[in-house]
């Protein structure tokens, strides 16, 4: 049932007959219901969900009350659609009072803000922007009694889920949620179950045929020839208003250029561009001033301009859905349009592909000739209506001064000509299957010959011989014209102009550079083919193919034979005796041969040849590791090291080994002794330290000291004596500054 207020405005607008979206959400019995509402493009959703909540703002009455908090909010996925929403409902709820407010990206938000502190009944905007206004609080949520997302699948494309299911976990739990969508994917399914409450389910999709309005046609091109199919297109439908889709920003604005250069009224509409100048260019479109948009997918969805019969793809969708969007902006409330596909032949498989997951069936055709343009301009003069019109008094005086100075046919004439001026001319289309023509080479003119000293048997080559050239005769590569290398010489082709230049350049001496000569040739060269390259030296010549010996058939019923393991390579044994003898090799065993069957000797078990313990030799016993507690060492004063009456770290190790020593014999070879040889062992500046007193000494006396395992000294302290280093951390000297008082 639709309200009085709003019946009014719909026949105001022309509406005789509701839509069968319109009529299924304006059902009595889904007054208060929750709507998850499917329809296809074009069925008029906008006016549908303006009256789906009529009853909820209106709650009985005739005319809304005074604005203050909104009481409905619909969101959108893009700016042009939030603007087109705000229209449809300014005029469907003129007759309520109804105030509305917009709230999009790219406009100003101080003005929005200010809307919004007057008061609104209904508030449109984009998810972002809403949300900003949310967090600042200048968009109250608590008196919202109703929420609608349009395009809801497209929100979630672009990855507004968040911001949805923020707006609709601040809302009152008591609104109304109505979500209109072209189709219902699971994200929206599960949107649905989170947020609405026992959600009615509508649905005006059927099995047949999508877009019954419009006609397909894909139009098979060569690759080269796209853009002038476009323009061909135009040009024979010559339409009221035209929208072109393209993918990208730069081909929106490639397009947008060549077809202002060919006379049409273009504008274009992409994402690069402010929200002022997307909204000149579709008020351009809808006032008459354009007729052409060029836009990117920005424009694919909810956008309904008047009047338009006719949607070119200069390029092809990314999928079905983009297709479907796309050519629903013409075949609306009932009209006929034109969808036509620009398919170059590299394409043609996934233009299949697309039509076959839309469920289109579209007509494979070529774009309009010259000769089929020419045609159509001339039935479009002879039906032109006007020539029914009957002739003002000024037209019928001023047709007669005509008559005395020209003949009818020429009259005529002149006004075919004048007609055919407001057009542009089509384009030569080349057949679908072509290649691009390849670039005529213009003649290269009047020139000279030149032969330089190198050639193929110097590994001379085209590419590097023109830098060359450029460089020492400081000239460009237009100059230069054919380059034919031979075996000992290369011949060069310069035009006459550049000729004085080069000669001066090269001198008397026709020195080029890296040893290369030049001289000029009196005629042109008699040219041979280009030598062969010579074979390499370290490589022989392979035998043909035809002279080389068949190889044998493999038997099939010969049985495979058995590999035996190949043998280890073994040195010689007077080989290996000598490095055995050297110390090369400690070990060697002689490999048996095979008439030997004496049994190897057992082996011992691992380690039990080593020795054990240290050689004793002539070293003396070492004396304990580590000190036992407190320090005898220490300088007169010092403090004792440790607590007093603290027990010992350890004991130290003050027992001699109790293990005998190996014998010489079975004993490895001793280690050099480093501590012994003092010419292998470092002296600090100061005291030397004496031989064979190895971990004795005190940090700092000038005696090697090792340290306690992980003490991390390492015996190179403060030497003491006149004329010592200064005391640094590493005992070296280095350049920390000594301490003060001390010298």
């Amino acid at each position: 049932m639709i309200l009085p207020a709003l019946s009014n405005a719909l026949a105001a607008r022309g509406y005789e007959t509701l839509t069968p979206v319109q009529e299924a959400v304006t059902d009595p019995a889904l007054n208060d219901a929750d709507l998850l509402v499917s329809a296809q493009t074009g069925s008029g959703k906008t006016v549908g969900f303006g009256l789906a909540i009529a009853p909820t703002l209106l709650d009985g009455a005739d005319r809304l009350p005074p604005a203050a908090a909104p009481l409905a909010l619909i969101v959108a996925p893009t700016r042009e659609l939030a603007m087109q929403v705000m229209r449809e409902l300014s005029w469907l709820y003129a007759e309520a009072g109804a105030r509305l407010a917009t709230c999009v990206g790219g406009m100003d938000a101080r003005d929005e803000r200010r809307a919004l502190e007057r008061g609104a009944h209904i508030v449109v905007g984009t998810p972002g922007r809403l949300c900003d206004h949310i967090n600042r609080g200048a968009l109250d949520m608590t008196s919202l009694r109703a929420i609608v997302l349009d395009e809801a699948d497209e929100m979630l494309d672009l990855g507004f889920r968040e911001d949805l299911e923020f707006m609709l976990a601040a809302a009152p739990e008591s609104r109304r949620t109505l979500m209109f969508s072209a189709t219902v994917p699971p994200m929206i399914a599960k949107l649905a179950e989170k947020f609405q409450r026992d959600a009615q389910r509508v649905t005006t999709l059927t099995g047949a045929r999508q877009h019954a309005d419009i006609a397909y046609q894909a139009l098979s091109v060569a690759p080269h020839d796209a853009e002038g199919a476009v323009i061909n297109l135009l040009r024979y439908h010559d339409a009221q208003n035209a929208i072109v889709f393209a993918n990208t920003r730069a081909m929106v604005a490639r397009l947008t250029a060549r077809l202002a250069n060919r006379g049409f009224a273009v504008v274009s509409l992409s994402g690069e561009l402010s929200q002022a100048e997307r909204t000149h260019a579709l008020q351009a479109m809808r006032d008459g001033r354009a007729r052409v948009c060029v836009a990117t997918d920005v424009a694919a969805r909810g956008i309904d301009l008047p009047n338009l019969d006719l949607v070119v793809h200069a390029e092809l969708p990314t999928n079905s859905e983009g297709l479907l969007h796309r050519s629903g902006r013409t075949g609306r409330a009932g009209r006929k349009g034109i969808s036509a596909l620009i398919v170059p032949v590299r394409a043609q498989k996934k233009a299949e592909r697309l039509l076959k997951f839309a469920r289109i069936t579209a007509e494979w055709t070529t774009p309009p000739t010259p000769e089929d343009i020419e045609t159509r301009d001339r039935e479009r003069l002879l039906s032109d209506p006007v020539w029914s019109e009957a002739p003002s008094e000024t037209e019928a005086a001023f047709a007669a001064e005509l008559l005395t100075l020209h003949s009818p046919e020429e009259i005529a004439a002149a006004y075919l000509r004048l007609y055919q001026s407001r057009w542009s001319a089509p384009e030569e289309l080349s057949a679908p299957d072509a290649r691009a023509p390849a670039r005529e080479r213009t003649p290269f003119g009047p020139s000279r010959w030149f032969a330089l000293s190198v050639g193929g048997n110097d590994r001379a080559e085209a590419r590097w011989l023109l830098p060359l050239l450029c460089r020492a005769a400081n000239m460009d590569k237009s100059a230069i014209g054919a380059i034919r290398v031979q075996a000992t010489e290369t011949f060069v082709e310069l035009a006459e102009t550049a000729v004085p230049g080069f000669m001066a350049a090269i001198g008397d001496d026709g020195q080029l550079d890296e040893g290369i000569t030049a001289r000029q040739l009196d005629v042109a060269p008699d040219l041979a083919p280009a030598p062969p390259r010579p074979p390499r030296e370290d490589r022989s010549p392979r035998t043909p193919r035809e002279e080389r010996a068949p190889r044998p058939a493999p038997r099939i019923d010969a049985p495979r034979p058995t590999s035996k393991p190949r043998p280890k390579p073994q040195p010689a044994p007077d080989a290996m005796a000598r490095a055995v003898e050297d110390g090369a090799v400690t070990a060697y065993r002689k490999p048996r041969s095979d008439t030997d069957n004496t049994p190897p000797p057992a082996r011992k078990p691992w380690g039990a040849d080593k020795p054990k313990g240290k050689p004793t030799g002539d070293r003396k016993p070492s004396k304990p590791f580590g000190k036992p507690h407190g320090r005898t060492d220490a300088k007169p004063g010092a403090k004792p090291h440790g607590k007093p009456g603290a027990k010992p770290a350890g004991k130290p190790f003050d027992k001699p080994r109790s293990k005998p020593a190996p014998s010489v014999a079975d004993a490895a070879p001793p280690k050099p002794n480093l501590a012994a040889d003092t010419s292998k062992r470092f002296t600090p500046p100061g005291k030397p330290a004496k031989p064979g007193k190895l971990g004795t000494g005190k940090p700092g006396t000038g005696k090697s000291f090792a340290g306690k395992p992980g003490s991390g000294k390492s015996g190179m302290g403060k030497p003491k004596g006149k004329g010592a280093a200064p005391k640094t951390r590493s005992g070296y000297g280095g350049t920390n500054p000594p301490k003060r008082g001390k010298p």
